[in-house]
Protein backbone atom coordinates (compact mmCIF):
# COMPACT_ATOMS: atom_id res chain seq x y z
CA UNK A 1 0.00 0.00 0.00
CA UNK A 2 1.18 3.42 -0.76
CA UNK A 3 0.62 5.80 1.63
CA UNK A 4 3.11 8.86 0.95
CA UNK A 5 0.89 11.08 -1.33
CA UNK A 6 3.21 11.81 -3.71
CA UNK A 7 4.54 7.98 -3.95
CA UNK A 8 0.68 7.62 -5.30
CA UNK A 9 0.50 10.15 -7.47
CA UNK A 10 4.30 8.99 -9.03
CA UNK A 11 2.66 5.24 -8.61
CA UNK A 12 -0.28 6.58 -10.58
CA UNK A 13 1.61 8.38 -13.15
CA UNK A 14 3.78 5.43 -13.55
CA UNK A 15 0.66 3.13 -13.96
CA UNK A 16 -0.27 6.04 -16.64
CA UNK A 17 -3.61 7.12 -15.00
CA UNK A 18 -2.01 9.95 -14.19
CA UNK A 19 -0.35 12.72 -16.43
CA UNK A 20 2.04 14.85 -15.07
CA UNK A 21 1.39 18.47 -16.67
CA UNK A 22 4.18 20.24 -14.57
CA UNK A 23 4.88 20.13 -10.72
CA UNK A 24 1.67 19.74 -9.00
CA UNK A 25 -0.05 19.55 -11.72
CA UNK A 26 -1.81 16.41 -13.38
CA UNK A 27 -4.90 15.47 -15.81
CA UNK A 28 -6.20 12.72 -14.74
CA UNK A 29 -6.47 9.85 -17.31
CA UNK A 30 -10.58 8.99 -18.24
CA UNK A 31 -11.12 4.92 -18.14
CA UNK A 32 -12.28 5.04 -21.64
CA UNK A 33 -8.77 5.92 -22.30
CA UNK A 34 -8.09 2.13 -21.69
CA UNK A 35 -5.20 -0.10 -20.37
CA UNK A 36 -2.83 2.06 -22.38
CA UNK A 37 -3.94 4.98 -20.11
CA UNK A 38 -1.92 8.03 -21.38
CA UNK A 39 -0.06 6.48 -23.90
CA UNK A 40 -3.17 6.64 -25.88
CA UNK A 41 -4.66 9.90 -24.20
CA UNK A 42 -5.14 13.06 -25.93
CA UNK A 43 -6.05 16.23 -24.54
CA UNK A 44 -6.55 19.53 -26.44
CA UNK A 45 -3.43 21.57 -26.82
CA UNK A 46 -4.46 24.65 -25.68
CA UNK A 47 -6.08 23.34 -22.65
CA UNK A 48 -2.76 21.48 -21.98
CA UNK A 49 -0.98 25.04 -22.32
CA UNK A 50 -2.89 26.49 -19.68
CA UNK A 51 -2.08 24.07 -17.17
CA UNK A 52 1.85 24.43 -18.19
CA UNK A 53 1.72 28.00 -15.55
CA UNK A 54 -0.58 29.87 -13.56
CA UNK A 55 0.13 33.78 -15.28
CA UNK A 56 -0.76 33.13 -18.68
CA UNK A 57 -2.66 33.77 -22.30
CA UNK A 58 -2.26 31.47 -25.27
CA UNK A 59 -1.40 34.42 -27.91
CA UNK A 60 0.55 34.82 -31.51
CA UNK A 61 -0.21 32.34 -34.14
CA UNK A 62 -1.91 30.33 -31.96
CA UNK A 63 -4.73 32.46 -31.08
CA UNK A 64 -4.68 33.99 -35.00
CA UNK A 65 -5.48 30.19 -35.50
CA UNK A 66 -8.24 29.54 -32.44
CA UNK A 67 -9.98 32.73 -33.69
CA UNK A 68 -10.44 31.86 -37.16
CA UNK A 69 -7.97 34.58 -38.71
CA UNK A 70 -5.86 31.89 -40.96
CA UNK A 71 -6.21 28.47 -42.27
CA UNK A 72 -2.46 27.04 -41.04
CA UNK A 73 -1.84 25.30 -38.38
CA UNK A 74 0.96 26.45 -36.12
CA UNK A 75 3.87 24.38 -35.66
CA UNK A 76 3.68 25.00 -31.55
CA UNK A 77 1.28 26.15 -29.41
CA UNK A 78 2.38 30.07 -28.08
CA UNK A 79 1.81 31.22 -24.59
CA UNK A 80 2.54 34.79 -23.57
CA UNK A 81 3.65 34.82 -19.48
CA UNK A 82 5.28 37.34 -17.73
CA UNK A 83 8.42 35.06 -16.26
CA UNK A 84 10.56 33.15 -18.55
CA UNK A 85 10.36 29.67 -19.12
CA UNK A 86 11.77 27.25 -21.53
CA UNK A 87 9.94 25.98 -24.40
CA UNK A 88 9.10 22.18 -23.83
CA UNK A 89 7.49 19.52 -25.61
CA UNK A 90 4.24 17.31 -24.17
CA UNK A 91 1.85 14.97 -25.82
CA UNK A 92 3.94 15.31 -28.85
CA UNK A 93 3.09 19.03 -29.08
CA UNK A 94 5.51 21.38 -28.76
CA UNK A 95 4.63 24.63 -26.46
CA UNK A 96 6.86 27.65 -27.10
CA UNK A 97 6.91 30.41 -23.91
CA UNK A 98 6.70 33.96 -24.97
CA UNK A 99 8.14 36.28 -22.31
CA UNK A 100 6.13 39.60 -22.53
CA UNK A 101 6.13 42.81 -20.02
CA UNK A 102 3.20 43.06 -17.21
CA UNK A 103 1.94 45.91 -18.89
CA UNK A 104 1.60 43.85 -22.22
CA UNK A 105 -0.74 41.30 -20.22
CA UNK A 106 -4.20 43.01 -21.43
CA UNK A 107 -7.01 42.42 -24.08
CA UNK A 108 -7.50 38.58 -22.46
CA UNK A 109 -10.74 36.46 -22.96
CA UNK A 110 -11.22 33.28 -21.37
CA UNK A 111 -13.06 30.84 -22.99
CA UNK A 112 -13.94 27.53 -22.45
CA UNK A 113 -12.47 24.09 -24.04
CA UNK A 114 -12.93 20.80 -22.79
CA UNK A 115 -14.46 21.79 -19.79
CA UNK A 116 -11.72 23.88 -18.89
CA UNK A 117 -11.38 27.84 -18.51
CA UNK A 118 -8.53 28.65 -21.14
CA UNK A 119 -6.96 32.59 -21.44
CA UNK A 120 -6.25 33.35 -24.66
CA UNK A 121 -5.75 37.00 -25.94
CA UNK A 122 -8.75 38.86 -28.23
CA UNK A 123 -8.59 38.71 -32.29
CA UNK A 124 -7.95 42.95 -31.44
CA UNK A 125 -4.91 42.12 -29.10
CA UNK A 126 -3.65 38.79 -31.14
CA UNK A 127 -3.43 41.34 -33.91
CA UNK A 128 -1.47 43.77 -32.12
CA UNK A 129 0.86 41.21 -30.39
CA UNK A 130 1.35 39.78 -33.92
CA UNK A 131 2.66 43.15 -35.24
CA UNK A 132 5.08 43.87 -31.92
CA UNK A 133 6.54 40.03 -32.24
CA UNK A 134 5.90 38.42 -35.84
CA UNK A 135 8.30 36.13 -35.15
CA UNK A 136 5.92 34.51 -33.31
CA UNK A 137 3.38 34.25 -35.84
CA UNK A 138 5.62 33.24 -39.35
CA UNK A 139 6.22 36.94 -39.92
CA UNK A 140 4.31 40.00 -40.69
CA UNK A 141 2.65 38.45 -43.87
CA UNK A 142 1.33 36.41 -41.90
CA UNK A 143 -0.66 38.56 -39.87
CA UNK A 144 -1.78 41.30 -42.44
CA UNK A 145 -3.49 38.35 -44.03
CA UNK A 146 -5.14 37.55 -41.10
CA UNK A 147 -6.09 41.51 -40.77
CA UNK A 148 -7.45 41.62 -44.25
CA UNK A 149 -9.86 38.56 -44.34
CA UNK A 150 -11.03 39.51 -40.50
CA UNK A 151 -11.14 43.59 -41.23
CA UNK A 152 -15.09 43.62 -41.04
CA UNK A 153 -15.28 41.49 -37.44
CA UNK A 154 -12.10 43.45 -35.84
CA UNK A 155 -12.84 46.63 -33.74
CA UNK A 156 -10.34 49.18 -35.23
CA UNK A 157 -10.79 51.04 -32.12
CA UNK A 158 -9.78 48.34 -30.36
CA UNK A 159 -7.14 47.62 -32.57
CA UNK A 160 -5.57 51.31 -32.62
CA UNK A 161 -5.68 51.29 -29.15
CA UNK A 162 -4.22 48.43 -28.20
CA UNK A 163 -1.17 49.32 -30.59
CA UNK A 164 -0.84 52.25 -29.01
CA UNK A 165 -0.88 50.49 -25.12
CA UNK A 166 1.87 48.09 -26.23
CA UNK A 167 4.31 50.97 -26.06
CA UNK A 168 6.55 49.62 -29.21
CA UNK A 169 6.10 52.29 -31.99
CA UNK A 170 6.82 50.19 -34.58
CA UNK A 171 3.37 48.19 -34.46
CA UNK A 172 1.96 51.86 -34.96
CA UNK A 173 4.21 52.04 -37.91
CA UNK A 174 3.21 48.26 -39.43
CA UNK A 175 -0.38 48.93 -38.40
CA UNK A 176 -0.67 52.23 -40.08
CA UNK A 177 1.39 50.94 -43.27
CA UNK A 178 -0.63 47.60 -42.98
CA UNK A 179 -4.14 49.64 -42.89
CA UNK A 180 -3.19 52.22 -45.51
CA UNK A 181 -2.22 49.74 -48.03
CA UNK A 182 -5.63 47.99 -46.82
CA UNK A 183 -7.86 51.10 -47.53
CA UNK A 184 -8.70 50.34 -43.84
CA UNK A 185 -9.71 54.27 -43.15
CA UNK A 186 -11.30 53.08 -39.62
CA UNK A 187 -8.36 52.45 -38.23
CA UNK A 188 -6.21 54.72 -39.90
CA UNK A 189 -8.99 57.41 -38.68
CA UNK A 190 -8.19 55.75 -35.38
CA UNK A 191 -4.59 56.23 -34.83
CA UNK A 192 -4.97 59.50 -35.89
CA UNK A 193 -1.82 61.60 -36.06
CA UNK A 194 0.17 59.34 -33.97
CA UNK A 195 3.94 60.64 -33.07
CA UNK A 196 6.65 57.77 -34.04
CA UNK A 197 9.70 57.52 -33.17
CA UNK A 198 12.88 58.45 -35.05
CA UNK A 199 14.41 56.02 -37.14
CA UNK A 200 13.40 53.55 -39.25
CA UNK A 201 11.82 49.90 -38.23
CA UNK A 202 11.45 46.62 -40.44
CA UNK A 203 8.32 46.08 -41.78
CA UNK A 204 9.03 42.07 -41.30
CA UNK A 205 11.60 41.88 -39.02
CA UNK A 206 11.85 38.25 -40.16
CA UNK A 207 13.43 39.13 -43.75
CA UNK A 208 16.48 40.62 -44.52
CA UNK A 209 17.06 44.29 -43.91
CA UNK A 210 16.14 45.21 -48.23
CA UNK A 211 13.62 46.61 -49.48
CA UNK A 212 11.87 50.63 -49.77
CA UNK A 213 11.67 53.31 -47.82
CA UNK A 214 8.00 54.41 -46.72
CA UNK A 215 8.61 57.92 -45.16
CA UNK A 216 4.97 58.13 -43.86
CA UNK A 217 5.18 55.23 -41.91
CA UNK A 218 9.33 55.03 -41.04
CA UNK A 219 9.51 51.30 -42.44
CA UNK A 220 11.65 49.75 -44.35
CA UNK A 221 9.16 47.83 -46.58
CA UNK A 222 10.93 43.95 -47.11
CA UNK A 223 7.64 41.76 -47.59
CA UNK A 224 5.08 42.12 -50.41
CA UNK A 225 1.70 42.32 -48.98
CA UNK A 226 -0.52 42.14 -52.17
CA UNK A 227 -4.02 41.00 -51.34
CA UNK A 228 -3.74 39.59 -55.38
CA UNK A 229 -1.58 37.18 -54.23
CA UNK A 230 -3.77 35.82 -51.37
CA UNK A 231 -6.80 35.31 -53.25
CA UNK A 232 -5.86 34.09 -56.63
Amino acid sequence: MVKNPKDFLDHLSRKKWLLKIRRGVYAVVPLEAGEKGADSYTLHSLVIGSLLTETYYIGYWSALNYHGMIEQTPPSVYIATPRPRNSRTLLDTHFVFVTVRPHKMFGIEETEIEGRTVKISSPEKTVVDCLDHPEHCGGTEEVAKAIYFSMKSLDPKKVAEFAKMIGNSAVLKRLGYISEAFKWNECLDELGQVRLKSGYSMLDPTRPRSGHIRERWKLVVNADLDPARWTG
